[in-house]
C-alpha cells in the first residue's frame, strides 16, 4: 500500500501546482476575476516572468514570494548635455549629471563615455547621497587651462565630500593641464610669487571609499588627496608628471584613516606618496615610485604645530632615480610624534637618500632658526632594503639633540654605492637604535660614541648632571 500512496500524493501534489499557475495565468492576464495577489513592493516594475518565478517563491515558502531585483540605474554625462570635444567647457553637464545621480534612491552607474574628452572647471561633487554611486571613467577628463577659472578656489580642481560608498574606476585619464601652473611657479621661477595651485583630483570626508584603474597626470600640483577619509581602497593607480614638475605629489594623506594603497605605480615632481599629521592604519603595497621624492612621512610639524601619524607599513617597493627612498621629516618647534612605522621588502636603483631621517627639515631659502622642541621620532623599523645608492651616503639619521629618534631598527641592510658594489656609508646623529642580521651600511661605533660624548660635554658646560637624560641616549647593538 506505501507505493500507491505515494503515488497519490505526487498526483495530488501536481494537481495543486498547476490550479495554481492556471489560476495565476487566467485572473492577472486579462480573465475576468477581479482578485489580484500582489507579491512585489510598490517599487518594483516586475515582468511577466517576474510574477510566475514570485508566485513559484510564494509556494515553496521562499521570500513570501518576493523575488530580489537589480534596480541599479545608468546614466551618461552626455544625457545630461557634455560634448566631450576638448572645447566646450561640460563642468554644468557633469555637475547636472552628478545632482540627478546623488538624489537617485537606487545605485547608480555614472558613465563618462570613453573616445571623449571633458573639459571641466573647478567642480565641487558633494553628498552625503541617497544610494552608492559608481563613476566609471572611460574616457578623458581635462582641467581648463585658464588661471582665472580657478580664482574662487585656487587649491582644487575636481573635489568629491562627504560621500559614502563611492566607487571611481575606469581605464580612462584625468589630465590637470599642469603645464601653464609649473612655469608661474617661484620653484621654477625664482621672479615668481609663491603661490598655491590646485590638487587635480580631491576626496575630502569620504567613507567607504574605492579609487582604482585610473590614470592621473600633470596635475596643478597634487594629483590625489585623501582628506579626513575613513575606509579607502585605491588600487592599480597610473599617476605621472615630470620630474621637474614643482609639488606634483602622486598621492597625498592627511588626516585619514585605514587606507590602503596597493599596486601602483608614481612617477612625479614630488613625493610618489606623502603621509601626513592625522593619517594612522595606512599601508601602501607593491608601489613603483619614480621619478620623484620617494615615499614620505611628513612633512610634520611646521609652524611650530603639533603633528600624529602611526601605524604605517611601507611593503614591497621599487624606487627608480628618486630623490629619496623611504624619508621621515619634521621641522624643528613642532611636537607630537611619528611611530610605529615599517619599511620592508624594497629595492632601491640609483637612489639619491634611500633611507633618511630629517628631524631639521627647511624648506625654505632663509636658514630656520634653532628650536628646543620636536616632534617624536620611534618604533621605526627597516627591513630588507636592498639596492644602490647615488650618492655616498645611503643610510641618513639627522634627529634632534633634545628628542632623539628612539627605538629605529635596521635590519638585513644592503645598499651599495653603485652597480659594481662599491661601499655606500652613514651619517647618524642622535638616534637610538638596533642592528639585525646584516646591515651595510650600519651606523658605527665612533659616530654614536661620538655623539654621546658631546652630548656630555654639552650638559658639563651647562653645569648640569652629566647623566641627565641618560635614558634617552643612543645604544648601539648587533645581533
Amino acid at each position: 500500500m506505501a507505493p500507491q500512496k505515494n503515488v497519490f500524493s505526487n498526483i495530488l501534489f501536481s494537481i495543486v501546482l498547476i490550479f495554481i499557475i492556471y489560476y495565476n495565468s487566467y485572473c492577472c492576464r486579462g480573465g475576468t476575476t477581479t482578485t489580484s495577489l500582489d507579491l512585489h513592493p510598490t517599487d518594483e516594475q516586475p515582468s511577466d516572468s517576474t510574477n510566475e518565478q514570485g508566485e513559484i517563491l510564494r509556494f515553496r515558502g521562499i521570500n513570501n514570494g518576493h523575488k530580489k531585483i537589480s534596480a541599479k540605474r545608468m546614466m551618461s554625462v552626455a544625457d545630461f548635455g557634455a560634448k566631450g570635444d576638448g572645447k566646450t567647457d561640460d563642468s554644468k553637464a557633469f555637475l547636472k549629471a552628478w545632482k540627478k545621480a546623488c538624489s537617485s534612491k537606487n545605485a547608480v552607474d555614472l558613465v563618462i563615455p570613453r573616445k571623449k574628452t571633458y573639459r571641466l572647471k573647478p567642480a565641487t561633487f558633494k553628498g552625503p547621497c541617497k544610494s552608492n554611486i559608481t563613476i566609471k571613467i572611460d574616457g578623458a577628463i581635462e582641467a581648463s587651462a585658464d588661471r582665472s577659472d580657478y580664482k574662487r578656489d585656487v587649491r582644487h580642481w575636481i573635489i568629491f565630500k562627504k560621500i559614502q560608498n563611492l566607487v571611481v574606476e575606469g581605464d580612462g585619464t584625468i589630465d590637470g593641464k599642469g603645464d601653464i601652473w609649473w612655469k608661474n611657479s617661484c620653484k621654477i621661477n625664482k621672479s615668481r610669487p609663491c603661490t598655491h595651485a590646485p590638487t587635480a583630483l580631491t576626496f575630502k570626508e569620504c567613507n567607504n571609499l574605492t579609487v582604482e584603474n585610473i590614470t592621473i597626470k600633470d596635475a596643478q600640483q597634487m594629483h590625489l588627496s585623501f582628506q579626513k577619509c575613513m575606509k579607502v581602497e585605491a588600487h592599480n593607480l597610473l599617476i605621472t608628471a615630470p620630474e621637474k614638475s614643482p609639488n606634483t605629489d602622486g598621492i597625498h594623506v592627511t588626516r585619514t584613516q585605514n587606507i590602503t594603497i596597493i599596486n601602483s605605480v608614481i612617477g612625479t615632481g614630488d613625493d610618489c606618496i606623502s603621509i601626513v599629521s592625522g593619517s594612522r592604519n595606512v599601508q601602501a603595497t607593491n608601489t613603483t615610485c619614480g621619478p620623484g621624492h620617494g615615499i614620505s612621512i611628513g612633512s610634520l610639524g611646521s609652524g611650530n604645530s603639533e603633528a600624529h601619524v602611526s601605524d604605517v607599513i611601507v611593503d614591497t617597493a621599487i624606487f627608480n632615480g628618486t630623490t629619496n627612498g623611504v624619508r621621515i621629516k619634521t621641522w624643528q618647534g613642532g611636537s607630537g610624534n611619528a611611530g610605529n612605522i615599517s619599511f620592508q621588502n624594497i629595492v632601491m636603483y640609483n637612489v639619491k637618500n634611500p633611507i633618511i631621517i630629517d628631524q631639521n627639515y627647511c624648506d625654505q631659502d632663509d636658514p630656520c632658526d634653532e628650536q628646543e622642541s620636536a616632534v617624536q621620532i620611534s618604533d621605526v623599523i627597516y627591513k630588507n632594503i636592498t639596492g644602490t645608492s647615488a650618492s655616498e651616503v645611503a643610510v641618513y639619521f639627522d634627529c634632534s639633540k633634545n628628542y632623539p629618534c628612539q627605538d629605529i631598527v635596521l635590519q638585513d641592510i644592503n645598499l651599495v654605492r653603485d652597480e659594481d658594489g662599491k661601499a655606500a656609508t652613514s651619517s647618524c646623529k642622535n638616534v637610538k637604535l638596533t642592528q639585525v642580521g646584516k646591515v651595510s651600511p650600519g651606523c658605527s661605533r665612533d659616530q654614536l660614541k661620538e655623539w654621546f660624548l658631546k652630548r656630555i660635554e654639552e650638559e658639563e658646560e651647562k653645569e648640569e648632571d652629566i647623566f641627565h637624560g641618560y635614558d634617552q641616549v643612543v645604544y648601539y647593538t648587533n645581533h
